[in-house]
This record gives structure tokens, sequence and C-alpha cells, in this order.
């Protein structure tokens, strides 16, 4: 699995609603990509309204957000519909995106992590658990609440404890 400090392996695709998506287009800004198992599942809805409810002040802090799973396109886009998701949905039905990351599951479906990513294009801090919330929670603790650190050679780090992988 990619871990701290690792660069961010490069997505090169479609979005879910048609346009094409370049991860490194994003360098210079903070960037949030959450993979996640399935659509139309509880645990995935949540997930993703709860990053749809916290996107425009993400925005406004020039972060990135983008959500990824093996579903197909056209149900990655009724999915983002439905959890009214303005940001990009990338759907990787080829399952490349979620290989590079290292996060691909043993039925095939990609598992439920989150890497924030700093500008450098390195990443920063990553939470991986079944459930939802930690997600949520650390990507406001990190990014919402200021726990981001800014070093002497302008590289930034997360106080959140990124090594817990349930947290």
């Amino acid at each position: 699995m990619t871990k701290l400090g690792d660069p961010a392996p490069e997505i090169v695709g479609t979005t879910a609603d048609g346009r094409p998506f370049r991860l490194s287009e994003w360098r210079g800004s903070h960037v949030v990509l959450y993979f996640y198992p399935k659509a139309f599942t509880r645990g995935c809805a949540s997930e993703t309204r709860g990053f749809s409810a916290i996107y425009p002040e993400l925005r406004q802090r020039n972060v990135q957000l983008a959500g990824i799973s093996v579903d197909a396109p056209e149900t990655q886009r009724r999915f983002a519909d439905e959890c009214r998701a303005d940001f990009p949905m990338i759907p990787d039905r080829a399952k490349e995106i979620a290989r590079s990351y290292g996060i691909l599951g043993l039925i095939g479906l990609a598992k439920r992590v989150t890497f924030v990513i700093g500008p450098d294009g390195r990443v920063i801090d990553l939470v991986q658990s079944i459930l939802p919330d930690p997600h949520l929670r650390r990507v406001r603790d990190t990014l919402l609440a200021g726990r981001l650190v800014t070093g002497p050679d302008g590289s930034t780090a997360s106080t959140g404890g990124a090594s817990h992988p349930s947290s």
C-alpha cells in the first residue's frame, strides 16, 4: 500500500461524468483521494454524503477532492447524483488505480482508504478503516481544523497520527 511520505501514484482517467482527469494537474494544492468499496451501499453512501457536506469548505481552502471505486462509470454517475457529490468521482473499472495504490481487496473491490496528498504530491496522511466516520473526521481535523504543519522546507505533515489504521 502507498505509505506516508510516498509520492502519490499518478491517476489518468475519466470522471464518471465524462471529463478527463489527471491527478498531477492538482499539484500545488492539498488533495483528498478517498477509495470506497461499492456504490449504493450504506457505508459508501454515508461517506460520500459526508464528503459532499464538507466539500464547499474544502474548496474554500483550495483542497481538491475525488472519490474512487471500481464501479462502472454509469453506476458512479448515478451514485454521485444521489449523494450530491459535486467533486470528481472516478470509476476504476480496470482496477488499475486501486492496484497502483495497493488497496485492491481480495474480492476485487477497493478497500476503504483515504489518502491526503500534500502540494508536493506526497502522501501526508492516510486513513484505513472499514467505517466511514474516521475518514471524514481525519480530513476535517487535518485540513479544516488546522492540524497541518508546514516544515521549513515547505513540506507539510499532519499532526493527526496517520499511522493508526483504524483511527
